[in-house]
């Protein structure tokens, strides 16, 4: 008796699996933010601001007595400008915050230096420097117009007390935070210590620098304030006093604006002088 096998059915066609639904692309949260133009983005705070100020001084919750409205500050900002005496006062002022900014940045620096590369200069100058900061430099006043009269030097004097302590404490961070690890891969490759200081502990120390000259640039505006309110007949801070004696808020918003954009003017050019010199190193820059 045989038993027939019988062959599988090879006709029956294979069911093909049913096609995925197409998935749509998905566009991530950066992509989005970036069909926007950043200039637009960092622009939106501001001018809802001075929407919510016109408005608020438009329903008369802020009288004019208290603070003008931006139409009224803009009308007298230009009038200012017309007649000479804004430009004027931003160069004078300008000149005075170039100074103080260079002594400021050489005395600074170099107490940083000596300081951060030197135990004995660290033991000498560190522990002068540290007492010093703790005065505010707007106790000083009296003492730079009895030491150097009431022109011009007191004013620089003032933005150069100012200046001096922030790049200091960053110069000196910045060298004793150098990597350990890369001054010893330096002098393995036979660096002398002229050789280590130029091509490890100061492109090191260099952030640190450029961090402590924007908190310079900051504080120098606000020790020009201080110094253009005490015996100034020129400059920003003297259009203040002025405005202060005849109560005119318009312009005084004016000076305040005009500070706040020198400031900004100031940042801006340091943090393109950051990029250019560390261009090297690698940051984050947010997602």
């Amino acid at each position: 008796m045989t038993i027939s096998h019988a062959p599988p059915d090879i006709s029956a066609k294979a069911t093909a699996p049913a096609a995925a639904p197409a998935l749509e692309p998905l566009t991530s949260t950066t992509a989005r933010r970036a069909r926007v133009p950043r200039w637009l983005r960092r622009a939106t705070g501001p001018v809802l601001l001075l929407v919510l100020w016109q408005l608020l001084s438009g329903l008369g919750v802020l009288p004019p007595e208290v603070l003008a409205s931006p139409g009224t500050i803009a009308r007298v900002g230009a009038d200012l400008v017309a007649d000479g005496s804004l430009p004027a006062a931003m160069a004078t002022s300008l000149r005075r915050v170039a100074i103080g900014l260079l002594f400021g940045t050489l005395v600074g620096a170099a107490l940083a230096l000596v300081s951060g590369l030197f135990r004995i200069g660290e033991d000498l100058v560190d522990a002068s420097v540290q007492m010093l900061r703790t005065v505010p430099f707007v106790g000083l006043i009296p003492l730079f117009i009895i030491w150097f009269g009431i022109g011009e030097a007191p004013k620089v004097a003032i933005i150069t007390m100012g200046v001096s302590f922030p790049l200091y404490l960053n110069i000196y961070a910045g060298i004793r935070g150098v990597d350990s690890q890369l001054v010893e891969a330096g002098q393995s490759l036979g660096l002398s210590r002229w050789g280590l200081v130029r091509h490890v502990v100061l492109p090191g120390a260099l952030p640190g620098a450029m961090t402590g000259l924007r908190y310079s640039l900051g504080i120098s505006w606000l020790a020009l304030v201080f110094a253009e309110q005490v015996n100034a007949d020129a400059g920003i801070g003297f259009l203040m006093v002025q405005a202060r004696d005849f109560l005119r808020t318009d312009v005084i918003v004016v000076c305040l604006i005009v500070y706040a954009f020198l400031g900004l003017l100031a940042d801006f050019l340091v943090r393109t002088l950051e990029r250019l010199l560390l261009q090297w190193r690698p940051t984050f820059t947010g997602q």
